[in-house]
């Protein structure tokens, strides 16, 4: 149909048809509620809702490496039970067809605190022991992490968590991991392309309301929990000299705390304060109108209280605990405090990594260190500096844990988008209180030599070379912006940015040295300076990272020279990215 057809109130019968086919499938009665008044309205010729209706059923929320993320709504290309049941049921067929009737499959499901989290899961488990699948139930809302650390210590075949990250507060979403050869790690292909046929074969042949449930599945007991509050524990140096810091703490009104709690307990860390008013899981997010850390103004409580506590370190996590966000004291900021970026924060502890390799190695009289250190290849280019001082393999990946997890070697992985991966033998995936336990580790340590962060930072300068970043977000509205402007920059790439020449562009659409194809664009500038630029994998929006670095002069020169060659950079990105 054409917009002209929406905008004048048309409808058409095959639209009205899905629509009401999924209603007669809808077990929430909120949202058949809701896509019952769309339908009444459309038929009653009002365009808005048979606009809505185009925007929920033209298109299906596809299922990718990132699983399912979106609004919670009716319809196939929202969040919500039907979704969310086929999807199941496609996995359980996938995992029946992947033991080829050896032994029966198994997957642990767990669930954060947003909206319809635990129905999501609870809907996956019975679909799941309906099909004839081991459904394990974690025992109540908890970090991804432990999701992700429950794959590998069960056993299980595959992990489901039921979490939308740091997304808007009216978002939900699927995030697959997989057992056995993978080690607990995200789906990537053509893993997550078989699962998607499956699920597609299921919304194409079944009704939800048809699919066989069963109530026989497993609840995961607390030993579990213990079992990744011990592991995560150990992330820090139970034998080192620690000196005494005031910290801050913020859950980001998610799941983060109760297990932060008893692992710092565990660790012999000190209780941090409060950010009351964020502590407890509240899936309407109320303080905080996108509950990333990352987002202007999401931290302010936060430095309201560390403000109060005369903090000095402020730790955050993001809703489902799987990032860290940093921050130190910093006079010059109007708050007082200044976030580290996720590159600061993945540099410091992948020196720490690169220091315990090496005193590893010298323990055992072995030689050097060995082992991986790796990033995403979006991430800061200081990982590799720290990986050829010490004389470690350096590997860079593709955006996204589900690619970091499965370097070879891996002792240490991080991506600038505030994920760290400082216990590859318990977790393959980014976890926030793991990095959070090996920052308090370092910061403490510091602190009994009289230094801080802000020391280690310009030691790291010092030593590597100063490395800085900016990155740009480029929301829009429509979709189609973002194919139009990548478009663009393949047609007509540009001969110099912000006045720096172009050296070249490498185009990984068709995959590159050794890669798997990806939508992104690096362009390498004369300067030594590079430019990243990619849709991102779960927001409507382009995303440009820049980074240049210098090590000639001192800590001060390096760092002016460095964050200059960044500024025109982002000056001349956004000239060639406006709309």
């Amino acid at each position: 149909m054409s917009d002209e057809a929406v905008s004048d109130g048309a409808v058409g019968d095959d639209l009205l048809d899905s629509a009401r086919a999924w209603l007669a499938q809808d077990p929430d009665p909120e949202t058949r509620a809701e896509l019952r008044d769309l339908v009444d309205r459309s038929e009653a010729g009002d365009p808005g809702a048979t606009q809505e209706l185009h925007a929920r059923f033209d298109e299906r929320l596809a299922f990718g490496t990132a699983g399912l993320r979106g609004e919670i709504a009716a319809g196939p290309n929202r969040m919500n039970r039907v979704l969310v049941g086929q999807a199941a049921a496609g996995l359980a067929a996938y995992l029946l067809e992947r033991a080829h009737g050896v032994r029966q499959p198994s997957v642990v499901i767990g669930y954060d605190g947003r909206k319809n989290s635990q129905v999501f899961a609870s809907d996956t488990a019975e679909i799941m022991a309906g099909a004839g699948i081991r459904a394990i139930l974690l025992p109540r809302l908890l970090p991804t992490p432990v999701l992700a650390f429950a794959v590998r210590e069960l056993g299980a075949s595959a992990g489901v968590m039921v979490t939308a990250s740091h997304n808007p507060p009216n978002d939900n979403g699927y995030k697959v991991y997989l057992g056995g050869d993978d080690d607990g790690s995200q789906i990537v292909p053509p893993a997550d392309g078989e699962i998607a046929a499956h699920i597609l074969r299921v919304a194409a042949e079944l009704s939800v309301a048809e699919l066989p449930r069963s109530s026989d599945y497993e609840h995961a007991d607390e030993s579990i929990v213990d079992a990744y509050v011990e592991a995560t524990a150990r992330v820090a140096d139970s034998g080192a000299t620690r000196g005494e810091l005031s910290v801050v703490y913020t859950a980001m009104h998610g799941v983060g705390w109760e297990t932060m709690r008893k692992v710092l307990q565990r660790a012999g860390f000190g209780i941090p304060t409060t950010v009351a008013a964020q502590i407890e899981p509240d899936a309407a997010f109320p303080t905080v109108s996108f509950p990333n850390p990352e987002e202007p103004g999401a931290m302010d409580l936060s430095f309201e209280a560390a403000r109060a506590a005369g903090a000095d370190l402020v730790i955050a996590n993001d809703p489902d605990a799987d990032r860290l966000a940093v921050a130190i004291p910093d006079p010059g900021q109007e708050s007082g405090y200044r976030r580290l970026s996720g590159n600061e924060v993945g540099s410091l502890l992948g020196w720490r990594a690169a220091e315990q390799a090496a005193r590893t190695a010298l323990a055992s009289g072995d030689g050097g260190a060995t082992g991986t250190l790796a990033c995403s290849i979006v991430s800061s280019p200081a990982l590799a500096a720290v990986a050829a001082e010490y004389g470690l393999d350096f590997a860079d990946t593709l955006t996204g844990f589900k690619w970091v997890s499965r370097a070879p070697g891996l002792v240490y992985g991080y991506e600038e988008a505030l994920g760290y991966l400082v216990n590859p033998q318990t977790v393959r995936d980014k976890d926030g209180i793991s990095a959070a336990m090996a920052f308090l580790d370092l910061a403490t340590g510091l602190a009994a030599e009289g230094r801080t962060i802000a020391d280690q930072l310009t030691s790291f300068t010092e030593r590597f070379g100063h490395f800085a970043s900016d990155q740009i977000s480029l929301r829009v509205d429509d979709q189609g912006d973002i194919g139009r402007i990548m478009s663009r920059l393949r047609a007509e790439p540009p001969a110099s940015v912000g006045g720096t020449a172009v050296l070249r562009i490498d185009d990984l659409s068709d995959g590159f040295e050794g890669l798997p194809p990806s939508d992104v664009l690096r362009i390498r500038l004369a300067d030594g300076s590079r430019v990243m630029v990619r849709p991102s994998g779960t927001e409507p929006k382009l995303k440009i990272y820049i980074d240049s670095s210098s090590t000639e002069g001192s800590a001060l020169e390096r760092q002016a020279v460095a964050e200059a060659a960044v500024t025109r950079l982002a000056e001349g990105m956004r000239a060639l990215t406006a709309l």
